[in-house]
């Protein structure tokens, strides 16, 4: 027989598992919506920090808002760095680690902004006329590239004060005499997304595209992968589909060089290619340039293979041809002795690691999805999720082993 005591312990106990099972539920629309989102991950130079986006929901705004947010890699001392209510984006660390650039709108239109990871007041990098995407810091320090949507020919200013005109037009009408004539939800404005070069040091703005009838990144899904700094930091190596009246219809992407003072038009480095070529990654001591190639024309989704090309030399050959995977991001190892790759693998992406001289491939992680690759120290950082979880940062060795998660953000939400 139970004493009284022993009774309001026992209601205490059913009453906190009633609770428990209360506030719990099966999930829903409502919940996938409340979920923050991680992406973007960039590790420090010296490996000690991460950088993210988070992008959280406001459901009382009906509004969703990313922000720049830090952790160590480790996985102690997380904290939001930016907190201006019109965002943050695609954070890019400066060589020597003490600012990290990154995209907003707080001025009225997404201009580059820099600021300590220590904290502070961010301060804008320059007054843009036109919206600046896909930004990249260059080696030295001395340079940043991003894109802005131009007229082919025609710098910013005067993009600006051609679409400034056509918008107090009365007359809506569009006449189009070649395709395309929209991506998606956008329409053709005849503007080209052109890849620009600041110089921090001299504050010049070039545009290594300046005639060019084509776009880098591709549109409507291209992002920074598609472009690189040379190791020099003289050059850009991008992609682009220059095919003139033929562009609906072609894949034939290529990679071109160009000087990063504008000195020079750009160079097609892959003319015997009609394919698809992308995705250009140089090794860590600057002698090999990476990238990924299909073969057959005219067909969207034909396998990638994975071509390693002396720099600048030029003799190409294929790494791994008989690897039946098609590789959609290239990182190199901190030594240049191998590739990782990340390809669809039985309903995953999945992490690989080929040597770059034997073209010798094993899978290194294939549990989930599996994003943005980078180095700190003797470990790899990257972001996974799966069908239990949205996405978190991960590390492992580089040798292998098991995986540790450094942010739990939507641990309270998943409970």
């Amino acid at each position: 027989m139970l004493h009284y005591g022993e009774l309001l312990v026992c209601a205490f106990i059913i009453g906190m598992v009633s609770a428990s099972q209360a506030e719990t539920h099966p999930f829903t629309v409502h919940d996938l919506v409340a979920m923050d989102r991680l992406g973007n991950p960039k590790v420090s130079p010296d490996g000690k920090t991460i950088a993210f986006e988070l992008r959280q929901t406001d459901m009382e705004a009906n509004k969703g808002r990313t922000q720049i947010w830090l952790v160590n890699a480790n996985g102690s001392g997380i904290r939001q760095l930016t907190r201006d209510q019109a965002g943050a984006n695609s954070p890019c660390w400066a060589p020597d680690g003490e600012s990290i650039y990154f995209l907003s709108n707080r001025s009225g239109s997404s201009q580059v902004w820099k600021v300590s990871p220590s904290g502070g007041e961010a301060v804008q990098v320059m007054n843009l006329p036109l919206d600046a995407g896909n930004l990249v810091a260059g080696p030295g320090g001395e340079k940043l590239a991003f894109t802005m949507d131009v007229f082919p020919g025609q710098d910013p200013d005067k993009t600006r004060a051609r679409l400034d005109d056509t918008a107090k037009g009365k007359a809506s009408g569009r006449i189009y005499e070649r395709l395309f004539t929209r991506h998606w939800d956008a329409w053709n404005e005849g503007t080209r997304s052109h890849i620009f070069v600041y110089s921090t040091k001299d504050r010049s703005l070039i545009d290594v595209m300046k005639n060019m009838d084509a776009d880098s990144p591709s549109k409507p899904f291209g992002g920074p992968d598609e472009f690189a700094f040379t190791p020099d930091g003289k050059g850009i190596v991008f992609t682009a589909k220059n095919a003139g009246r033929d562009e609906a219809w072609s894949t034939n992407f290529d990679l071109y060089y160009a000087p990063a003072d504008g000195s020079g038009e750009p160079r097609n480095l892959t003319p015997e290619n009609k394919a698809w070529d992308t995705g250009p990654v140089f090794s860590p001591d600057g002698k090999t340039l990476a990238y990924r190639a299909m073969k057959k024309a005219g067909f969207e989704n034909d396998r990638y293979r994975i071509v390693l090309r002396d720099w600048p030399g030029g003799t190409e050959r294929i790494l791994a041809e008989t690897w039946d995977r098609s590789p959609e991001s290239l990182f190199w190892s901190p030594d240049g002795l191998t590739l990782y790759a990340l390809a669809e693998n039985t309903g995953q992406k999945a992490l690989f690691v080929i040597h770059a001289v034997s073209g010798a491939v094993r899978t290194f992680l294939n549990d989930g999805t599996i994003r943005s690759l980078g180095f700190a120290g003797s470990h790899m950082v990257f972001s996974r999720d799966h069908l239990q979880s949205p996405a978190d940062l991960y590390s492992c060795n580089l040798k292998g082993g098991s995986l540790r998660r450094i942010t739990q953000l939507n641990e309270e939400r998943l409970n």
